[in-house]
């Protein structure tokens, strides 16, 4: 496995879920840790638990472009040369039909799991390139495989990181740059909240019954892909809960007779 204490990690949304557990999971390797979110409190605090590896907390909205390159151009030198690229800032919001979604929530999907990904990618890969070393790691949805009822243009904008990432890994043959997507199934962290727009007890329903995933579930598997040896590409890695499974097709049946 590929010793982490060296390398400079960027992860992206940080300040909680699986940006925040992966970021403790690299810091137990002695990496360098580049924190970026919107909560400025969130991600100082984090820095203040994490005084065993240097940290660079960077406030960063990912839909932003020109923050972003801004944010990758300032970084200080000795975080400037990232090794790891987690693009974990991403969003779910309403469980809608297609037809009665509110298109307020499809942009704001579209610009942070799609848009705010491609940026900051674009930003770390010249680096990586020129180094001729690097992993860019995805995190990707089992929605962007398996549709649901009121997944529609979240499971689209997973599906897309999907994609995005196979093809980053045709224009990267030959630069020694790796890209890994990472599909996590139901996990308990702040996703169903933000979802449901801040209603506790409609989030807590989605896991009635059932153990879903950790944080530190996914982000064991963020930290395994990017441990693997220099010469292994993982290009995905799906994992969902022992209690999950993917559904069968739905029918709907209203013929008489």
């Amino acid at each position: 496995m590929t010793d982490l204490s060296s390398m400079t990690v960027f992860i992206t949304g940080a300040t909680s879920g699986f940006g925040a557990a992966a970021a403790r999971r690299f810091a137990a390797d002695g990496a360098k840790l580049v924190l970026c979110g919107r909560r400025t409190d969130r991600l100082e605090a984090l820095k203040a638990e994490l005084t065993d590896v240097p940290v660079h907390v960077v406030t960063l909205d990912v839909t932003q472009r020109a923050d972003v390159f801004q944010a990758f151009a300032g970084l200080p030198g000795a975080f400037s040369a990232i090794d790891v690229l987690v693009n974990n800032a991403g969003l779910a919001q309403g469980l809608e039909p297609s037809q009665a979604a509110n298109l307020d929530d499809w942009d704001t999907m579209v610009d942070t799991n799609i848009k705010g990904l491609l940026y900051c990618t674009r930003a770390a890969l010249p680096g990586m390139v020129e180094r001729r070393r690097g992993h860019v790691i995805n995190i990707g949805s089992i929605a962007g495989s398996y549709p649901y009822a009121g997944g529609n243009a979240y499971g689209g904008t997973k599906a897309f990181v999907d994609q995005f990432t196979l093809n980053l890994r045709a224009d990267l043959l030959g630069t020694n740059v790796r890209a890994t997507v990472i599909k996590p199934g139901m996990c308990e962290t702040e996703f169903s909240l933000v979802r449901f727009k801040g209603d506790k007890e409609q989030a807590a329903k989605v896991y009635e019954g059932m153990q879903p995933l950790t944080a530190e579930d996914v982000a064991e598997c963020i930290h395994w892909v990017a441990a693997q040896p220099a010469h292994v590409n993982v290009n995905i890695l799906e994992v969902m809960p022992t209690q999950q499974a993917a559904a069968s097709l739905s029918v709907h049946r209203d013929i008489k007779g």
